[in-house]
């Protein structure tokens, strides 16, 4: 598509079939596993029309080629396939635990190595990355909310021979391009903002790099991590309303940000919109926009935190995000969150609700809390 159209025009008109007299104007999912032989598509594990349309869409969001997958986690375990045995691969201590789970998994067999830094100290993570074949780059954090320099780190990590992953799912494509910032390849859960309707398992890798597609497509061939046409049909309706979505979403959580940075029972805000948050003129400089994800501190009192969860009525508690409906969770509930994550944070994940309905629920929540 056009180079000049915004990113919201993309969003909507990218992937869609040739423009003939009878041709639907969305793709349809195509429910095969077999096809005629004779084209290229040869197998439904290696290809589906709807995977083609909601790839398609991705990169040309996020400047490259996509592949889908069964899910995020589908897609980060294909990238960390990539190191070879034996190799290293330098993370952040904050990100999600998922994927720090499975590395800390390869790492007790020997089958890599994994050295963690603060992502948001450039120098500690440009000093950690030489001799490294893999820089995952995660930001924002999930949930710390940090901000990762991301074309420094993708110019040292290149240079040091890493190939430079970012996990985009905070941002979207919508608000940080990392391939256009200098990495190698672009991660997303598109089970969160992509397809946006809490409905959906999916994950999603882009890169610009036709070698690295290429060894990625082959894993996903090999290891069958494929999404199901259903599951990618509804992940490109989604992915539709993405601009929508996320304006009135972030709207929303720079306004709850300030409200909660005001309430007597909140120790510490973490939103890069903030001014004075610590990641705030990093995200400025290579964001279009501040997401709609935060996360807040009860001053030490988990207690509280949990019962703060426990006590909306509006906010679901669960521990997904990036749906139209807003959640909210105590991170460190979950056994393998990373223990520097303080006891009594809580990440929200704001949606598309009423602004004032969504903090009146919040607030009584907190007021509730003794």
């Amino acid at each position: 598509m056009s180079p000049d159209l915004d990113p919201s025009t993309v969003v909507v008109h990218a992937g869609r079939p040739e423009r003939v007299p009878n041709a639907p104007v969305g793709e349809s999912p195509v429910f095969s596993s077999t096809y005629v032989a004779g084209g290229d598509r040869g197998y439904g594990r290696f290809g589906n029309d709807a995977w083609t349309a909601l790839e398609e869409t991705l990169g040309e969001l996020e400047g490259g080629r996509a592949l889908t997958f069964a899910s995020g986690m589908a897609a980060a375990a294909a990238l960390i396939d990539l190191i070879p045995v034996g190799g290293r691969v330098v993370a952040p201590q904050h990100a999600y635990s998922g994927v720090l789970s499975l590395l800390d998994q390869q790492a007790a067999t020997g089958r890599l190595k994994v050295d963690r830094v603060d992502i948001a100290d450039t120098d500690a993570a440009v000093q950690a990355v030489d001799g490294a074949d893999m820089l995952w780059i995660e930001s924002p954090t999930n949930p710390a909310m940090e901000v990762a320099e991301i074309p420094a780190l993708a110019v040292a990590g290149r240079a040091a021979g890493a190939t430079v992953v970012v996990d985009n799912t905070f941002a979207t494509p919508l608000l940080q391009q990392p391939l256009r910032l200098g990495a190698d390849v672009v991660m997303h859960s598109a089970t969160k903002f992509i397809a946006g309707h809490s409905d959906v398992l999916l994950g999603a890798i882009v890169t610009a790099d036709d070698d690295l597609w290429s060894a990625i497509d082959l894993r996903r061939r090999s290891l069958g991590a494929i999404p199901g046409p259903m599951e990618a049909w509804l992940a490109l309706r989604g992915l539709r309303t993405l601009a929508l979505r996320l304006e009135r979403a972030q709207s929303n959580a720079a306004f709850l940000a300030e409200r909660l940075r005001e309430h007597p029972r909140v120790s510490r805000v973490r939103y890069p919109g903030l001014p004075d948050d610590p990641g705030h003129d990093r995200a400025a400089a290579q964001m279009s926009g501040f997401g709609a994800i935060l996360a807040f501190e009860l001053g030490g009192d988990a207690a509280g935190a949990q019962k703060v969860c426990e006590s909306t009525e509006l906010w679901v508690h669960a521990t997904s995000l990036g749906g139209v409906e807003s959640m909210l969770e105590r991170r460190r509930r979950w056994p393998i969150e990373v223990p520097t994550i303080p006891e009594d944070l809580i990440r929200l994940s704001v949606g598309i609700e009423h602004p004032n309905d969504l903090w009146a629920d919040l607030e009584q929540a907190l007021n509730a809390v003794t």
